[in-house]
């Protein structure tokens, strides 16, 4: 069974760094492509970095809010995707879910999430 694992949030002080990591488990998975949301407390779930196929070059898409300071990446082995945010900021606190789409021989290529970790950024 596949599953998407988040972890790496914490709590930390602005101008501090985060590095988080989504781990694609299950039988021979590979993330076809990855992205990060996150979700403040009473708002909605925002796009922050997407990542596309190797195929295609690896296109990228961060968000104009965290632009400059959170990049998005993929491990060699095409099961990990990380999001590097470095000089957080207090408006970037809240819940960061990762979605993939992931390729296994046996399910072929379907859209999973994660369960989500916590960031929260003190001034």
């Amino acid at each position: 069974q596949v599953q998407l694992m988040e972890s790496g949030g914490g709590l930390v002080q602005a101008g501090e760094s985060l590095r988080l990591s989504c781990v694609a488990s299950g039988n021979g998975v590979i993330i076809n492509t990855g992205a990060w949301y996150r979700q403040a407390p009473g708002k909605q779930r925002e796009l922050v970095a997407s990542l596309g196929r190797r195929s295609t070059g690896d296109d990228t898409y961060i968000a104009d809010s965290v632009k400059g300071r959170f990049t998005i990446s993929r491990d060699a082995r095409a099961i990990t995707i990380f999001l590097q945010m470095n000089n957080l900021r207090p408006e970037d606190t809240g819940a960061y879910y990762c979605s993939g789409n992931i390729w296994t021989r046996t399910t072929g290529s379907k859209d999973y999430w994660g369960q989500g970790t916590q960031v929260a950024v003190s001034s």
